[in-house]
């Protein structure tokens, strides 16, 4: 919409009215009006000149000027006022997939406003964007027909989410930066919003030490982030990690934000989970039973909670879980160098069954079986990753919490770990065979304190891992008090 509002009689304009024309009180009623509805100015002058043309003679006006419709139809709770998301796509092959997700977002009920980076109108146009979401796309920080009233500003203030996706390497740095050198980055350096990123580059800008500098940065400044996922790369030949989170995905993460009554709602949590497999030769390696199911269930139950989730995970066959974002390992020592990459946390839960030992020295090819003559496997010990960040002088997590999978005398040897270890809780488990609870999907837990043990009862995986974020949640409300 235009600054210059014509009105028309018959299809034919007769008058022009231009915002600037009016006087300084009339523009300033215009603005607080405008703010109140969360319209632009010029929205709502033609707001009230609609109404008042409608209340003369609705007749003419239907006949001559069909009520405008949005390209789709808004979902009753989008009508209702439901939240106000504004989508900033950046410029990247990945934002296809923003299209879907302005569909995925609207059937949810969202009030959608979109960005297109300079960079981001090679893949998608403004047009496109602007037809699904109902409402015309924003591209120019000087643009006139915004600008008048401090478009970038409203755009900022007049949302209750901000999602970048795709959240590129260029608009990253410059988001750690601080830069405001077009549209989206001006709207992101003047928000006072939750903001939500969803990179998507080539693996190598990913691992970059740059970048991985500005993600930390961004993380310190409190930026949520969903994703990337590991997968094949639009260049031919390329895959790893780097590929934009699913459209669902970042749907789960958005509405995980917009609970604004989440029980860790602002935290951070940090989940391990699954075994982690230490090679002897390029065939053989030493693991364990964990399936990582409780792991996994521990993660989305956090995200279910409102938490900003980093799952490190080694090899599992369960899915990763929607709105969590997962880094994937195999020994040991890869997952304690994870575990320190996802720092700083408020809560760290390690549910992963880390091997004690590796071998000294894996062979570089296979082993070859030699009659009569056993082969010696010299072992060493792994890193001791829960003692490791509960021992932590700088950077400890609020909670520290660890596992204890026993097949004797489950309580006592538990409470003997939470002291060695040094962490705040342990949840204990019988892990015999008989149990079925190494891969099986239920569990029986202990909860191991310095104060108390509580035994829970029987129940699943997924009731395990919501009782405990219940129970934690409440720990850290206590914290408020």
């Amino acid at each position: 919409m235009a600054a210059n509002i014509l009105m028309f009689c018959q299809g034919t304009p007769v008058a022009s009215l231009t915002v600037r024309q009016l006087d300084d009180k009339l523009k300033k009623l215009l603005r607080l009006r405008a703010a109140r509805h969360g319209r632009s100015m010029e929205d709502e002058v033609r707001t009230i000149l609609k109404a008042a043309a409608e209340d003369t003679s609705r007749d003419i006006l239907e006949g001559f000027e069909p009520r405008a419709q949005s390209a789709q139809q808004r979902s009753p709770a989008a009508e209702a006022g439901g939240p106000r998301i504004l989508l900033i796509i950046g410029g990247g092959i990945a934002a296809y997939k923003s299209l879907d997700l302005i569909r995925r977002l609207q059937d949810r009920g969202t009030n959608l406003r979109c960005v297109l980076t300079q960079a981001a109108q090679h893949f998608v146009t403004p047009l496109a964007v602007g037809a699904l979401a109902g409402e015309r796309a924003y591209t120019d920080l000087f643009d006139p027909q915004s600008e008048f009233d401090v478009g970038h500003i409203r755009l900022a203030r007049d949302a209750d989410l901000i999602v970048v996706a795709p959240a590129t390497a260029d608009l990253i740095a410059k988001m750690a930066g601080g830069h405001a050198d077009d549209l989206a980055t001006a709207v992101l350096l003047a928000t006072d919003k939750p903001v939500l990123i969803a990179p998507a580059m080539n693996p190598q800008m990913w691992a970059a030490k740059a970048t991985q500098r500005n993600l930390a940065q961004l993380a310190a400044d409190g930026i949520h982030r969903v994703g990337p996922n590991a997968g094949a790369m639009a260049e031919r030949g390329e895959a790893g990690l780097g590929r934009m989170a699913e459209p669902l995905e970042i749907v789960v993460a958005v509405e995980a934000l917009l609970q604004s009554a989440g029980a860790l709602s602002g935290r951070r949590v940090l989940v391990t989970s699954g075994p982690t497999s230490e090679p002897i030769d390029p065939v053989r390696f030493i693991a364990n039973r964990s399936s990582g199911k409780q792991g996994h269930a521990i993660a989305a139950a956090a995200a279910a909670a409102g938490a900003d989730v980093v799952l490190v995970s080694g090899p599992v066959a369960v899915p990763d879980p929607a709105g969590v974002t997962v880094v994937k390992v195999e020994t040991a020592r890869q997952m304690l160098d994870a575990v320190d990459k996802a720092l700083p946390v408020d809560i760290a839960i390690f549910a992963a069954a880390v091997a004690d030992w590796r071998a000294a020295e894996p062979s570089a090819i296979k082993i070859k079986k030699q009659n009569g003559r056993t082969p010696t496997l010299k072992l060493i010990e792994n890193p001791d990753i829960l003692s490791t960040i509960a021992h932590r002088k700088y950077g400890r997590p609020r909670l520290v919490i660890g596992f204890a999978a026993e097949t004797d005398h489950v309580i006592a040897n538990a409470k003997i770990k939470l002291a060695k270890k040094g962490c705040d809780w342990i949840l204990a488990n019988d892990v015999s065979p008989a149990t079925g609870i190494m891969g099986g999907d239920s569990n029986t837990i202990h909860l191991i304190t310095p104060t108390a043990v509580e035994s829970w009862p029987p129940q699943s995986k997924d009731d395990v891992a919501r009782t405990l974020i219940e129970r934690i949640a409440a720990e850290l409300e206590g914290d408020k008090r």
